[in-house]
């Protein structure tokens, strides 16, 4: 006979608990997971392998556990908001006294790239809303010609289809990445590595560097709130970390091993974003991204061809600086074709500051309405 003891209901303190351990051995599965994803993507020579093969190993993993299980996978945000703060860091440190030196010198095809950012993000809008039929909040960020981290930051900020977004812009990378190093193949005959090997430093990293880092995040993490900017916990590391570098108070080397780790954990939270999609809307995506990024790349044609005309910059360099891709992959594309990286740098980052700003004025206003 069993006492009322032993049939008594568990206490909230054990259900929590529970809860706790089965979040923790899910996040440890999916991070295997997410590492045999990012491993395979190495190995074959892909894209950013680290975030974009976790991204995918992880968002199979989590449509076919969710389809199995109906049970929605889940990721703990702080851990990945944690990993985003690092990205952050790590992109701010890109921000030196010589890419400030350049900025002057472009100032006709910087300015230029705020009426890009306006005509790309209309029409991928158009796109998304009308024919893709998301809805306004969804479409607007989808839309974002910005890298996957801020552009599904800030769509999440805004209460936008974090699931879509992350699809949307997973297909964009994609698609971007493999279509401009075959578009150059076409023109002039010359291939284009991958940027399984990419890197912020070319210099060794040391003890010190990753201390700076561990320290610049959590900062930035506070002074994003403070300040109430957009994505706090993207933008705020990001400015901190490009003050520092920018006035040369210190400069740091990343860690090649911490940017797969920060690329790994932020790419496996998104890809638990998946739990609930179906092949329909994986390739639903794809087939919009298709169509989003040869609109993209036409308008960076139309660009380069005209900013060429007003300044000495080659057209290999303006296309690639307009092109709607990431800094790391368009900067290995630059290399690859003998372009100076500090120019497609320092268009990318103006790109990326803009569509933050421009993101963080729309995530507010969706939020108001």
């Amino acid at each position: 006979m069993w006492s009322d003891a032993a049939c008594a209901e568990p206490s909230p303190g054990v259900i929590l608990a529970g809860q706790s351990v089965k979040l923790y051995v899910s996040t440890a599965v999916q991070l295997s997971i997410g590492l045999v994803g990012s491993l395979v993507a190495f190995w074959l020579g892909l894209p950013m392998p680290f975030l974009l093969g976790s991204l995918v190993a992880t968002g199979a993993y989590a449509m076919f556990a969710t389809r199995r299980s109906g049970e929605k996978i889940e990721f703990p945000a702080w851990l990945r908001k944690g990993f985003v703060a690092v990205i952050g860091v790590m992109i701010g440190t890109t921000f030196s006294s010589d890419l400030l030196a350049i900025v002057p010198t472009l100032g006709i095809s910087l300015a230029l790239m705020v009426p890009y950012v306006a005509v790309t993000l209309g029409v991928g809008y158009l796109l998304f809303r009308h024919v893709g039929k998301y809805d306004r909040t969804t479409a607007v960020f989808a839309a974002m010609p910005g890298g996957l981290v801020e552009a599904v930051a800030f769509g999440e900020q805004a209460g936008g289809d974090i699931r879509i977004l992350s699809l949307q812009h997973f297909a964009r990378i994609v698609l971007v990445v493999m279509a401009v190093p075959l578009l150059f193949y076409i023109w002039s005959g010359q291939a284009v590595g991958s940027a399984a090997g990419q890197t912020f430093s070319v210099t060794p990293w040391s003890a010190f560097d990753v201390v700076m880092i561990a320290v610049l995040a959590p900062l930035g993490m506070l002074v994003g709130p403070w300040l109430r900017l957009p994505a706090p916990y993207l933008t705020g590391p990001l400015l901190l970390s490009a003050l520092i570098h920018a006035t040369s108070l210190t400069a740091t080397n990343n860690p090649d091993w911490l940017l797969y780790l920060a690329q790994l954990i932020v790419g496996t939270g998104l890809g638990a974003n998946f739990s609930g999609a179906t092949i329909k809307q994986l390739l639903n995506a794809f087939a919009l991204g298709f169509v989003a990024v040869s609109l993209m790349l036409l308008v960076s044609f139309g660009f380069a061809t005209g900013v060429g005309q007003l300044t000495p910059l080659s057209f290999d360099a303006l296309f690639i600086s307009y092109a709607p891709g990431g800094v790391t992959e368009m900067n290995l594309i630059a290399l690859s074709l003998g372009v100076s990286p500090v120019i497609t740098a320092t268009h990318h980052l103006f790109r990326i500051l803009l569509t933050s700003l421009l993101s963080g004025f729309l995530a507010r206003s969706q939020k108001r309405q």
